[in-house]
């Protein structure tokens, strides 16, 4: 049996992290409900976020309290989240592809480090294909331009089958003064890179999604189709009723505040 497509929606005003995580919670509440008639969808939510630090389950609230509130005066949110891995920053000018997936469509069902390593291939493909750019083995997960320079990072949570978070990957120069201020993913070494000065080309976001989703499609050897909001029912109304709030939320800082 042939697999549904996938659908596909981009945000293009960047969302607050808070109201995006709780946007996957209702629409994986829609999918594990609908799963029982076998009527839910695959979605794959491409967007920005208001600059925000995001902490992962291996960190506790009080080892982040200091981190927190130094983050905040700087300007960014902080958030604490359920997926895996540790600090990162998420903010204008990097694209965050959030699939909701569910594994079990196939058969036999897709296992969570099959799920990851596509995610992997998948942007490695990407870059390489529309940029010319070759990321560098690593025993990380994500993508690295070289030892010390990551352009991408993956992290994920599964549950019932059903995947929320995904990936992020820097587009232009601007989340990379954010990066400065953490040691992200708790690599010390490492720094953050970008398809801007990686190919010394100017690039926007929105220049970027048409090739990503084609990738996505081939990768998963899913069909892509734009998902219509205003037929899509609970899930519809849900989309934009951020989109309708990021919008209201106005202007966001352009650099963290500094000392």
């Amino acid at each position: 049996m042939s697999l549904p497509p996938v659908f596909y929606h981009y945000f293009h005003t960047p969302l607050p992290y808070a109201r995006t995580l709780a946007l996957q919670e209702k629409l994986h509440q829609i999918q594990l409900a609908a799963r029982r008639a076998s009527s839910h969808q695959d979605l794959l939510l491409l967007l920005q976020h208001r600059p925000v630090y995001t902490s992962g389950r291996r960190q506790t609230t009080d080892e982040l309290a200091a981190e927190r509130a130094r983050l905040t005066h700087i300007g960014a949110d902080f958030v604490e989240t359920a997926r895996g891995g540790q600090l990162t920053y998420h903010g204008p000018g990097q694209l965050v592809g959030y699939p909701l997936f569910d594994l079990a469509r196939t058969s036999p069902p897709m296992g969570i480090r099959e799920y990851v390593c596509r995610m992997q291939r998948m942007i490695q493909t990407y870059l390489s294909s529309e940029h010319g750019i070759r990321g560098v083995p690593s025993e990380h997960t994500g993508i690295f331009l070289d030892g010390t320079t990551k352009i991408a990072s993956i992290g994920i949570q599964v549950r019932h089958r059903l995947t929320t978070h995904g990936f992020a990957m820097n587009v232009t120069k601007e989340p990379l003064r954010w990066f400065d201020q953490v040691v992200a993913c708790g690599l010390a070494d490492v720094k953050a890179g970008c398809i801007e000065l990686a190919t010394g080309k100017p690039v926007q976001v929105d220049d970027v999604i048409g090739g990503v989703v084609a990738a996505f499609g081939a990768t998963y050897r899913r069909d892509m189709e734009k998902l219509r909001v205003e037929s899509a029912g609970e899930v519809g109304e849900a989309i934009k009723a951020l989109e309708d709030e990021s919008l209201a939320a106005g202007e966001w800082p352009k650099y963290p505040t500094t000392d």
